[in-house]
């Protein structure tokens, strides 16, 4: 089998077929199969998904729960179950804009035998109302490194596909993330180089039912710091030196908002975790730094002496 098209999906009735759409209207000259993961839907997603493939049984495999995994486990057992030598993912909510898509990468794979990844570009469709449709990345087009995503994912999932086998089975520290691309990327991309296509050839949904979309931007930061940790150890902290500004800069977010929601416990924890990564090498931020140190020191201690100093018997 040439490549897999993996996918997982729960309760995206109103998506996955556009997703499997996208997917059958591949214009190849290699066989492929499309796996996938269905969690358990409480919705219609697992009917559209049996309709397909009752018409397309050769190609489309369906994993059917008994039971909700979760999307982590669903995530794993599904890259599990794929044959291919390559891997393309597809979120069951997003979907591909181009035809030629597939048959582009496999191209760019099989003539860079020293690349492990390609991606393109995507459209970044809000249909929350929060915001624009945008083009991610926007990184220059070409060719990077596995510890260049350290800094952020720039790879939207819908458009990456792996040159798969070099990773095994995932880590059981993987099951316990809030994400799975970023991480999954990283590890893939420690076997090559990373292709960054100037194409924009899929479309990224953002909306209230998303997984990670649907989380707060505290709950987001707090996952991302979470990974990384993880990745670090599991690293064996051979890079802790590339991943230790991303920490910087993400506890330094979480200090801040630990402190505009007036949690001085909260505050002082992520403010020592990244003072501990280096954060006193933030530019321009010292003075911040010391306006939270001084909140979490300085302000009970006050509040102590101020209470010592009130006469006995005076209001308080």
């Amino acid at each position: 089998m040439k490549l897999s098209v993996a996918m997982i999906t729960y309760n995206q009735e109103c998506f996955i077929g556009q997703a499997i759409e996208s997917v059958l209207a591949q214009k190849v000259n290699f066989d492929f199969e499309i796996v996938i993961g269905e969690d358990c839907s409480t919705d219609g997603t697992r009917a559209v998904i049996m309709d397909f493939h009752q018409r397309y049984p050769s190609r489309i495999r369906p994993l059917l729960r008994d039971r909700n995994l979760g999307a982590m486990q669903n995530l794993k057992e599904t890259l599990a179950a794929c044959r291919g030598r390559y891997l393309a993912l597809l979120e069951g909510d997003d979907y591909w804009t181009q035809e030629n898509k597939l048959q582009t990468q496999i191209n760019f794979l099989d003539d860079h035998p020293d690349h492990a990844i390609c991606c393109h570009r995507a459209q970044v469709a809000d249909e929350t109302g929060g915001g624009q449709s945008r083009i991610h990345p926007t990184l220059p087009a070409g060719t990077y490194t596995f510890a260049d995503l350290f800094e952020g994912n720039w790879m939207m999932t819908g458009s990456v596909m792996y040159r798969w086998g070099s990773v095994g089975s995932l880590p059981d520290w993987f099951l316990n993330l809030k994400m799975g691309d970023w991480p999954l990327h990283i590890l893939v991309g420690r076997a090559g180089k990373i292709h960054l296509m100037d194409e924009v050839m899929s479309v990224y949904r953002i909306h209230h039912g998303g997984a990670w979309s649907s989380l707060s931007h505290l709950d987001q930061l707090r996952a991302t710091t979470e990974m990384l940790t993880a990745l670090d150890k599991h690293l064996g902290f051979q890079f802790t030196s590339t991943i230790r500004p991303t920490l910087v800069r993400l506890y330094f977010e979480l200090a801040c908002q630990a402190r505009q929601d007036g949690n001085r416990s909260e505050t002082g924890r992520h403010l020592i975790s990244c003072m501990r990564y280096g954060g006193w090498r933030l530019p321009a931020s010292r003075r911040l730094l010391a306006g939270l140190a001084a909140y979490t020191v300085i302000g009970p201690w006050y509040k102590l002496f101020s209470r010592a100093k009130t006469p006995t018997g005076a209001s308080q």
